[in-house]
């Protein structure tokens, strides 16, 4: 695989799940680990359900969506429980999906947190996902690649930290942009 494979991390900004109905959502386009290309962003309801929508819109409308090679999701949802359909992501985009967690997850835990603010529904999503993986210290869902093929991905873009240089970035940015400056790790 190229050392300079052009790869897409996103994350979401900071947010007040009390006060705030949407949350910034930012695209860090990346050459491997080394060199950013671009950004691009979107913004999502948070506990919503239009997280899969807005970003398949948003990487199928970029300008450098014809180069990705992979895409790089810290977790499975933005915006508090808005869930990302992985599979239709992978599927809208035509690009892989990487789901990178530092922890894994607590599945009973988050179901019941569904369960209470009555969005059970998004549970499926959680299990359409597949099987989270360890790959190092850290946790991997993929999607519409191999196994081996991610964790080229997730070794080519760790450069700065153990979470891939795309996400780290996209994080920066995203609280930046909502704080005045950015804070806390990815």
């Amino acid at each position: 695989m190229k050392k300079e494979i052009r790869v897409l991390g996103i994350d979401d900004g900071p947010f007040d799940k009390f006060n705030d109905s949407e949350v910034i959502v930012i695209g860090a386009v990346y050459r491997g680990g080394s060199f950013i290309d671009g950004v691009i962003s979107t913004h999502v309801k948070v506990d919503g359900d239009d997280s899969t929508r807005k970003l398949v819109k948003m990487i199928n409308k970029c300008k450098f969506r014809p180069q990705l090679q992979a895409i790089i999701l810290d977790g499975i949802a933005v915006g508090g429980f808005n869930v990302i359909d992985v599979d239709d992501l992978n599927k809208k985009t035509g690009i892989p999906v990487i789901v990178v967690m530092r922890d894994y997850p607590d599945f009973k835990k988050i179901e019941k947190a569904l369960i209470k603010l009555n969005h059970a529904e998004k549970i499926k999503l959680l299990k359409k996902a597949g099987k989270v993986h360890q790959l190092g210290e850290i946790f991997v869902q993929a999607i519409g690649l191999s196994l081996k093929q991610a964790e080229e991905i997730i070794d080519i873009t760790c450069t700065h930290s153990l979470l891939p240089e795309p996400l780290r970035v996209a994080h920066l940015i995203a609280g930046g942009v909502v704080d005045g400056e950015s804070r806390g790790r990815a």
